[in-house]
């Protein structure tokens, strides 16, 4: 920073003086430095997955147009993260008159205060400077939230310390919107905004006019407006009045990971999985693809309320709460590797049922049960992927032959496996999942458990609370003459 002009004049002589800041808005900035990134192939938001085909070309295209624009998507659609990314579209430092509260431009000042003293020191007037993070403004919209908030209101201490008049300019408390000048102005939840306030953005938006307590106040903000909103919320909770929708440039639709693989890559990245601990984790790809899995079908079960949405941290603290659980048991077992199994997404209902919003009918069925039939489709759909073709008839026969099998949470994965061997054929089915005899016990006792729950999902085999695996009720039929036998139907004429 020593080399940055420190005074108005050095900084007229230096190459930001070239540049005419003075003429360069905010938008104009954005546009300039995202045209940059295009032409050398810059990743323009990294860590976002997902939108490359869809939202990330429209956020450009606003962008490139010098629009306000607003993000509408349900809840956990990164909407919030990729509007705080638009720092990386600023430049790295900006001038402004030191101590100015509204970040003036040095060559363009617009509070009374900052012309005053560029009329009186001139070239020696004392610039300092901002960093980009520091340009960005974000505020929760909430029903309570003022026009003094967002645009100021007459300070009386002020007025009393200054000597000043309540009209005077200078007693002027400035709100967020014009400590956001110069800078990006995020609006997180717009609907929420009282329609009051919304209309107090109407000429920040078009024309720059601020009126504070009555008083006609100037104020030409150099501002980019972004806003987030839930589509439902236009008939819920609030609206975005008709006025301020008209002056908003662009609205992008986001939305939830398209592809398996996409929820799959964000959950991967934003999950917290490698973390410190005393035993080594690994955590199965059928584990992983089961939990995201979960988060489609729940999107898609006519029991969950669609205009809630599932957010994508469903599966992202899933996988935690289930890598956790495999943690506990491997400590509690003193093993030293731990392997979450299909149980142990079981044991993680309570960061899912917290994210489905229910319909009337799932109410009714409760969220443990419809998270349970949840979890239980999950795994089939991933069983099909996993053993299209594999013959496993043999694990079906030995069930329907009167085996059964209950496996103990707090035994450990040595004596899993010992018990799973009794099974005929089953440990060498997690061939399929390329896993061979010399795998470690943790890791075959998943292997061999998902395989067991998805023909339980598959209805070829049962599974209860007493009894564990059995042989499945379709395929059971009652001793011939025996108690359990049905009575023949009578015949109506």
């Amino acid at each position: 920073m020593s080399e940055l002009p420190s005074t108005l004049g050095a900084l007229k002589d230096s190459k930001f003086g070239e540049r005419r800041l003075g003429e360069r808005t905010v938008k104009s900035e954005l546009r300039e430095n995202l045209i940059c990134k295009l032409q050398r192939g810059d990743d323009l938001f990294p860590g976002v997955v997902g939108f490359e085909d869809t939202v990330i070309p429209q956020i450009v295209n606003a962008v490139l147009s010098r629009h306000n624009f607003i993000l509408l998507g349900l809840r956990g659609q990164a909407k919030t993260r990729i509007i705080r990314m638009l720092t990386g579209l600023l430049d790295e430092r900006l001038p402004y008159i030191a101590g100015c509260e509204i970040r003036d431009n040095p060559f363009q000042p617009i509070c009374r205060r900052c012309r005053d003293l560029v009329a009186e020191q001139g070239d020696k007037t004392h610039i300092a400077w901002l960093d980009r993070d520091r340009r960005y403004v974000e505020k929760l919209a909430t029903p309570d939230v003022t026009i003094a908030d967002m645009i100021g209101d007459i300070d009386p201490i002020k007025a009393a310390r200054g000597g000043h008049e309540l009209s005077n300019e200078m007693t002027v408390h400035y709100g967020l919107l014009p400590r956001a000048n110069r800078g990006i102005f995020a609006i997180n939840e717009l609907p929420d905004l009282a329609g009051k306030i919304q209309v107090g953005l109407f000429n920040i938006m078009q024309e720059g006019d601020v009126q504070i307590k009555g008083y006609p106040v100037r104020l030409p903000l150099d501002i980019m407006l972004v806003f987030t909103a839930n589509p439902e919320d236009y008939t819920a909770r609030g609206k975005i009045i008709t006025p301020l929708k008209d002056r908003i440039g662009s609205e992008i639709r986001t939305h939830y990971p398209l592809t398996v693989e996409q929820g799959l890559s964000i959950t991967k990245q934003e999950s917290w999985v490698e973390r410190e601990s005393p035993i080594r984790l690994e955590v199965p790809q059928y584990i992983r693809e089961i939990v995201e899995q979960l988060a489609f079908l729940a999107r898609d079960d006519k029991r969950v309320d669609k205009r809630s949405g599932v957010s994508q941290r469903l599966p992202i603290s899933a996988l935690e709460n289930v890598i956790s659980n495999a943690e506990r048991r491997a400590l509690k077992s003193r093993e030293d590797l731990a392997v979450p199994r299909v149980l142990d997404i079981y044991a993680a209902l309570p960061s899912i049922t917290g994210k489905l919003e229910l319909e009337y009918e799932g109410e009714l069925k409760g969220g443990d049960n419809i998270a349970r039939e949840l979890i239980r489709a999950a795994v089939g759909k991933v069983y099909t992927g996993s053993f299209e073709g594999v013959n496993v008839s043999q694990i079906v026969q030995w069930f329907e032959m009167g085996g059964s099998l209950k496996l103990d949470e707090s035994v450990d994965s040595a004596n899993i496996v010992k018990q799973l061997s009794k099974i005929q054929g089953l440990m060498e089915k997690t061939g399929a999942l390329g896993l061979g005899a010399s795998e470690p016990d943790a890791l075959r006792a998943s292997a061999a458990e998902f395989i067991l729950e998805g023909l339980y999902a598959h209805r070829r085999i049962s599974r209860n609370e007493e009894m564990g695996f059995t042989a499945g009720e379709r395929k059971r039929e009652p001793p011939e003459g025996g108690e359990g036998r049905r009575p023949p139907r009578k015949q109506f004429n």
